[in-house]
């Protein structure tokens, strides 16, 4: 076995591969860049090298930098992790070159199936049954349009080296191929240096289910499973769950059998991914095969209770794989959640800063795989995940409803994310039913994500929790005081609940012994029992026996309660104090229809409008670069530029103006 390996990778992948790796002995060495030397997975390795650089192309990417921290460091293998250089055949050869083993499936079968125009005409010769397109490589924008009207609107435009959702655009009309074709292939000359693209026919309300393969040097295959991806935004997964709630066991031999013979076809060797497109009546059609370890590869682990890091290491050691067909069952159900950096509300923009708290939850069933902690900063550099929260359960409701609740103790403080919005899913009625489709969020979410809309009792129990913590803080603060003039603690308050102008509810609070409250709310009383105490940012209680966990901040005199995706903001004073809140007025917010404000911090690529112009409404004005994927913006309604504001190429921050108009 390897006595050390180096990981050729950051974040939580990294973290995830060394965790494994130490539990079988094996030391391991972390490569960063100057950003990241502070990271986490820096700081669990046993050794760590400098590669310098800031971007993901200075640093992560360079293969010679990596080779050399191998020979300086005396790992006998590397693990690519997903992402950067994982499915790069030219690093793979440089490692075999060097002597280095590569913990993934070889040049050869990445050089297949990496190549998504390529993998296709090998999965059809195989028997793979795949999607009507157009396999060659595509010139312009004008043939694209053709090409596009010769397979029928709507179809999918895709770089042929793509992944993680970059470099893809769905096309309806010639227009948008046109515009399609340019995008896609940008952005993916930007990720993968490799700007070909493909075209092939979008299926509609598809479901996306892929298989799990694991094959060994000795002519093994076998398959693990399926993973669900269909809730994904932008062509990017953002729940995964296994087993599909979809498949029936015919299908699912049927699909495993296929993913086999395609991985037989090009000696597959180590974890790898077949993809598939799967429609209404269960027709399913090859997509891609990924020649690495998945994003979501711990729901597999959770129903197999195999760990597919570990069988990578023991494969690319030379060993056979440790079980047949036969021996995987699949057990239970679990559910992944990818946490990001992200601020939902405002179109899922990227967001950066420092961690100034992160607490993710624990308890049976609950698995958080991360690369951050307390403190850590997010930066602009990287993809801006901050963790994958996994949920286990006997039955797929039990492992929803684990999920919900490790949305709500999932405490995050310090730049926007996506757990209100991931929430908001785990409680949609689609989803409980399993009635997935790629097309879920933007049918769910058609005008976008406003935040998460609480149920009358939510909101109830939300106001009574609210009266209970200032009831508590009062207590704390009035417990110094003496003498015979000492005042009680109010039992009517007055919850002003929302953002001017605010709901005022009255509440009436009477503590009883060990914890326990009577709280009358419009006529209705509830028994709560809370331990919690000022300062801590989890509530836990029990409303008339049932079991409620939120999170709780406060910021001078106001109280942020954040539970099932929703942040309510409440200020809990006298009834006095209440009425005359009634009597306040309202600020307006300032009037910025007449600019264009940069969503997120980026770099500017590229100014569409000039001085003077008339625009329309839906028109393009600028493209917005961040975390390597292209953002239009496009014109609200009709108008006329005044003055532009920020130049090509220039870095922008969050809410700069780009263009003013009259």
């Amino acid at each position: 076995m390897f006595k050390k390996i180096l990981i050729a990778n950051r974040g939580e992948i990294a973290c995830r591969v060394m965790r494994t790796a130490k539990r079988m002995g094996i030391k391991t060495v972390a490569v960063h860049s100057d950003p990241d030397a502070m990271a986490l997975h820096v700081r669990e390795a046993d050794e760590a090298v400098s590669i310098g650089g800031s971007s993901a192309a200075e640093s992560y990417l360079q293969i010679d930098k990596i080779v050399a921290a191998c020979k300086a460091t005396g790992a006998e293998a590397v693990h690519p992790g997903y992402g950067f250089l994982s499915e790069n055949r030219a690093f793979a050869a440089a490692l075999e070159a060097a002597g280095i083993a590569f913990i993934g499936p070889g040049v050869h079968a990445i050089a297949a199936m990496g190549d998504k125009i390529e993998s296709k005409k090998l999965a059809k010769s195989a028997g793979v049954s795949t999607v009507p397109g157009y396999m060659g490589v595509i010139a312009d924008g004008d043939e694209a349009v053709r090409i596009a009207g010769e397979i029928g609107y709507p179809v999918m435009i895709k770089a042929s080296a793509g992944g993680g959702g970059k470099g893809m655009r769905l096309a309806r009309n010639d227009g948008e191929a046109k515009e399609g074709f340019r995008s896609a292939t940008n952005e993916a000359k930007s990720s993968f240096g490799d700007d070909r693209v493909f075209i092939e026919k979008y299926i509609e309300e598809p479901r996306h289910i892929e298989i799990q393969v694991m094959g060994d040097s000795h002519g093994n295959v076998i398959f693990l499973g399926e993973r669900e991806c269909s809730i994904q935004r932008r062509h990017q997964k953002v729940i995964e769950e296994a087993p599909s709630p979809f498949l029936d066991e015919a299908t699912r031999s049927a699909m495993g059998a296929q993913a086999v013979a395609l991985a037989q076809a090009v000696q597959y060797k180590s974890a790898g991914t077949v993809e598939f497109i799967v429609d209404r009546d269960r027709n399913f059609y090859f997509l891609e095969m990924n020649t690495r370890l998945q994003v979501e590869h711990p729901v597999t682990e959770e129903v197999t209770g195999l760990d597919l890091v570990e069988l990578m290491i023991r494969v690319a050691n030379g060993e056979k794989l440790p079980l047949t067909q036969a021996d995987v069952k699949l057990t239970g159900h679990a559910i992944e959640a990818r946490v990001y950096a992200e601020d939902p509300i405002r179109g899922f923009v990227p967001s950066i800063g420092r961690l100034t708290r992160y607490r993710p939850p624990e308890g049976p069933g609950v698995r958080v795989d991360t690369g951050v902690y307390e403190g850590a900063e997010i930066t602009m550099f990287y993809d801006p995940m901050i963790a994958k929260l996994v949920t286990y359960g006997a039955t797929r409701v039990e492992a929803t409803h684990r999920m919900a609740q490790a949305l709500d103790a999932f405490a995050i403080r310090g730049v926007n994310h996506n757990i209100g919005f991931l929430a908001a899913i785990m409680g949609r009625a689609r989803f409980a039913s399993g009635k997935l489709s790629t097309d879920f969020i933007p049918t769910e979410f058609p005008d976008g994500f406003h935040g998460a809309e609480l149920s009358t009792e939510d909101a109830d129990q939300l106001v009574s929790i609210a009266a209970i913590a200032q009831h508590r803080l009062t207590t704390r603060e009035l417990a110094a005081a003496s003498g015979p003039h000492k005042p009680a603690v109010a039992t009517d308050w007055t919850v002003l609940v929302g953002p001017p102008p605010r709901t005022a509810r009255q509440i009436h609070v009477v503590p009883g012994p060990d914890g326990t409250y009577a709280v009358t709310l419009d006529g209705q009383t509830r028994q709560i029992l809370t331990h919690w105490t000022p300062g801590a940012g989890l509530f836990e209680a029990k409303i008339d026996g049932v079991g409620i966990t939120l999170q709780i901040d406060r910021a001078g005199a106001a109280l942020t309660l954040f539970r099932s995706g929703a942040a309510t903001e409440m200020r809990v004073v006298s009834r006095v104090v209440g009425a005359l809140a009634g009597l306040m007025p309202v600020k307006t917010p300032p009037d910025l229809s007449k600019f264009l404000l940069s969503p997120m911090p980026g770099l500017l690529v590229s100014i569409a409008v000039t001085e003077g112009q008339d625009v329309k409404a839906g028109e393009e004005l600028a493209v917005v670069e961040a975390m390597k994927m292209e953002n239009v913006l496009r014109a609200e309604r009709d108008g006329k530029v005044k003055k532009i504001a920020a130049a090509a190429r220039e870095s922008l921050a969050v809410d700069q103006v780009i263009i003013e108009f009259e």
